[in-house]
């Protein structure tokens, strides 16, 4: 691992402060930048993501990608716990803290708001950030390209009824424009330009080019995660500092639903026998959220200033550290899954057909 994965919590925790502090001192620049948006996606936001995915995307071999429906275990379990689970458990964590727990704190149509913005991030599984937990898992990219897309496919025709049913509401209004630009943003850009320039580099047959041009760009991609996390606290830094009891109000219940999620996930990527490469990210894409698309429609629904947008931002504060913290968690947990595998290959000194007149 070279400075930059090493010591990416460090980084990204500086990355926060200075976020925070750079959105207080020159709030008229993040204000000028946040301004930079089509059909509610920022376009400097999607440039440096696009910066993050771009080099994952150039690892994906499609010749593989064919061989991903021959262990459909991994997407099973991704759909069941994106589509069958996360969003009523986050509805009903969003009920049992504000209706209940944090009941006397919070006024009720604040809390209804708050637990509309915590539904609408349940029902919105990630598209973009994912491909950077799978990189950091060291995950198969083909697979998790698949993951992604079969969740995106759902989620274009799911996400307006199962919002809507979970809400309470019959004409919910969901802003088309920002799902498809951000898939298009996210997915297919990226994933075009990294067939085109996987192709090129292959025309060879010299492998070295290849993974050559992956390790120079592969600290673009960390900083590309680094340049997102200094935007997005900086877009919000005011209202962090403004009104920090509430913004730990929302987090609750949202951190425990994150770790709870990927705990359940992760138990069952384990009954299933699934190799690590699959059930790592199996596990991020049912864990973390699609953000962009849960900010876009709490605001064309409650408003800019309202609960539900200031719960979806809360997700996208708390999002990075803790899925950083559960990267962690399946990186130290790998041998759970991949020792019986290497315990069954043979080692390059130990030869499994030796020959019966060796010296």
């Amino acid at each position: 691992m070279g400075i930059f994965e090493r010591y990416l919590t460090l980084w990204v925790g500086l990355c926060i402060l200075a976020g925070v502090l750079l959105g207080n001192w020159i709030p008229g620049l993040f204000a000028q930048v946040a301004a930079l948006e089509y059909a509610q996606v920022n376009l400097v936001v999607a440039l440096f993501i696009w910066v993050m995915i771009y080099p994952m995307m150039v690892q994906i071999d499609f010749s593989a990608v064919r061989d991903v429906g021959k262990r459909p275990k991994g997407l099973v379990l991704t759909l069941v716990i994106n589509w069958l689970i996360k969003p009523f458990t986050m509805a009903l964590l969003g009920w049992l803290f504000f209706r209940v727990l944090f009941a006397d704190w919070v006024d009720p149509q604040s809390a209804g708001e708050y637990i509309a913005g915590m539904i609408l991030l349940g029902v919105a599984p990630c598209t973009a950030m994912v491909f950077v937990w799978s990189q950091l898992t060291r995950g198969d990219p083909n697979y998790t390209l698949v993951q992604v897309s079969v969740n995106d496919i759902i989620m274009v025709f799911a996400f307006a009824p199962l919002a809507a049913f979970l809400l309470g509401v019959s004409d919910i209004s969901v802003p088309w424009e920002t799902l498809l630009l951000s898939v298009l943003l996210y997915v297919v850009l990226p994933l075009t330009a990294g067939i085109w320039t996987r192709h090129r580099l292959e025309r060879r047959g010299d492998g070295v080019r290849l993974d050559s041009f992956l390790h120079t760009l592969k600290p673009w991609s960390i900083l590309g995660l680094l340049a997102t996390v200094i935007l997005l606290f900086g877009f919000q830094a005011q209202t962090i500092l403004a009104q920090p009891q509430t913004i730990v109000l929302i987090a609750t219940p949202l951190l425990i639903q994150t770790y709870g999620i990927f705990i359940l996930a992760y138990a069952g990527a384990y009954w299933l026998r699934l190799p690590h490469n699959v059930a790592a990210p199996a596990c991020m894409i049912g864990t973390s959220n699609f953000f962009e698309l849960a900010v876009a429609v709490a605001i064309s629904l409650f408003g800019l200033h309202s609960g539900a947008a200031l719960a979806t931002v809360v997700g996208v504060l708390v999002e990075v550290p803790v899925m950083l913290s559960l990267v962690a968690i399946a990186n130290r947990t790998r041998h759970w899954f991949d020792a019986p595998t290497q315990a069954a290959t043979p080692s390059p000194a130990a030869p499994r057909h030796a020959p019966a007149h060796s010296k």
